[in-house]
């Protein structure tokens, strides 16, 4: 490990949330510069808790703006004359931050996109329309609006996707405080009577929002890419890097979320993006969920998320640490060279034996294994210098859950999926 930085006078990063994404934005500004972070929540979750790089702050209600607004400007007040920078990893939560920046500026950098464009990227369905319009290739997509569903004469829409389909909130931010049973982050629908029960509990849990239904692209995990870029105050991408899927979680409220990652520069992807990105005026973190399409090997754009993604810190892990990009842009003030990541890691929250269960392809099996040996891993929970015996304690226990959930939610590894 390299020696950190020096720190700007007076640097002191504050994230927004509690999750496993938010301790590799921590531990990405302590490798790089060897700071403390503040972390603001409503509780000390295990990838906050118990850390010697962290602060934890807490507010009693974590879903609520004004209580968690209050508290960044609390945390300001108590530090005064530092850097404040300001981070949030939920799309939720860079909304909570986007409304409030007003309040919020005058004490922090907030490095994150307008209202306006935010509004327009974090759907969907909008997204799709944007990316369409730039000449990104995205799956086939219709919107379901319950705007006014609590009218007893609406009705759904036709659907005329092929079933298979998919159908997810437009918006998680609009989809976050729904509770329904069988509420899950994304749904494989098999049938219309499937998508009408769909429907009716939507309706029922009074969701107003918009769900968008989308064509199953096929094929399993490891057709999916993952990609993080930052857009510098200039308009300029400074920082492009690229991740081969190998396996998602597959629990209800995880789904999609990658668990392991190989670091893989592709540079056709990486151009599109790109032009997405310059395309719509974008500045700050971006992560692009994308799909290649197995019929003709094409990468489908499934969304942008608005922030640095909860698995970021396999940007961190292949050499190009993600508080930089920020630090020399927002807080200094400096011009930075652009970055294409094309160092190769294997980034995995997963036991090894458990992952290289789920990698059927025995080329990729091998790269990874590869790795593994040339130990060309990372973890984001172990971190030498945050090793106390909680700690060790928690990261041992959560791979230990991960097998669980695996036997819970995917038993069994298949050749076909989403």
């Amino acid at each position: 490990m390299t020696a950190a930085a020096t720190a700007p006078e007076g640097l002191q990063p504050v994230v927004l949330g509690a999750d496993i994404g938010v301790y590799a934005l921590a531990r990405a500004f302590h490798e790089e510069y060897g700071v403390r972070s503040v972390v603001v929540s409503g509780a000390a979750l295990g990838p906050v808790a118990d850390s010697a790089i962290l602060d934890n702050v807490l507010v009693p209600d974590g879903h609520d703006p004004r209580q968690l607004v209050d508290a960044l400007l609390r945390v300001a007040r108590e530090h005064p004359g530092r850097r404040l920078v300001l981070l949030a990893n939920s799309d939720w939560l860079v909304r909570v931050v986007v409304q409030h920046r007003a309040e919020l500026e005058p004490h922090y950098v907030v490095p994150f996109l307008s209202e306006d464009l935010l509004d327009r990227l974090s759907d969907k369905a909008t997204f799709a329309e944007i990316a369409t319009d730039l000449g990104l290739a995205v799956p086939r997509t219709i919107v379901q609006d319950f705007a006014l569903a609590g009218d007893p004469a609406w009705a759904p829409a036709g659907v005329d996707v092929a079933y298979p389909l998919i159908a997810k909130a437009a918006s998680s931010a609009d989809y976050q405080e729904v509770e329904f049973a069988g509420k899950k982050k994304v749904f494989e629908i098999g049938t219309p009577a499937e998508l009408a029960a769909l429907w009716e509990s939507l309706r029922a849990a009074g969701f107003r929002g918009r769900f968008v239904v989308q064509e199953l692209i096929p094929g399993d995990d490891t057709q999916m890419r993952s990609i993080t870029a930052y857009v510098d105050s200039h308009g300029e991408i400074t920082l492009l890097c690229s991740a081969h899927v190998l396996l998602e979680e597959h629990t209800p409220s995880g789904l999609g979320n990658p668990a392991a990652m190989v670091v893989t520069r592709e540079q056709e992807m990486l151009d599109q993006a790109a032009a997405f990105l310059r395309g719509v005026g974008y500045v700050g973190f971006a992560n692009f969920d994308v799909k290649v399409d197995p019929r003709d090997g094409s990468f489908r754009f499934f969304e942008v998320n608005p922030r640095i993604g909860r698995n970021n810190y396999y940007v961190t892990a292949a050499g190009a640490n993600v508080a930089r990009f920020l630090v020399e842009d927002r807080v200094l003030g400096h011009r930075v060279t652009p970055v294409v990541v094309d160092t190769e890691v294997l980034y995995s929250i997963l036991p090894h034996r458990l992952l290289l269960k789920y990698v059927l392809d025995p080329a990729l099996a091998g790269r990874v294994r590869a790795l593994i040996r040339a130990g060309r891993v990372a973890h984001p929970l172990r971190y030498a210098r945050d090793a106390g015996p909680r700690r060790r304690w928690y990261a041992f226990a959560a791979a230990l859950n991960q097998v669980r959930k695996f036997r819970r939610y995917y038993p069994e590894p298949t050749s076909t999926g989403f």
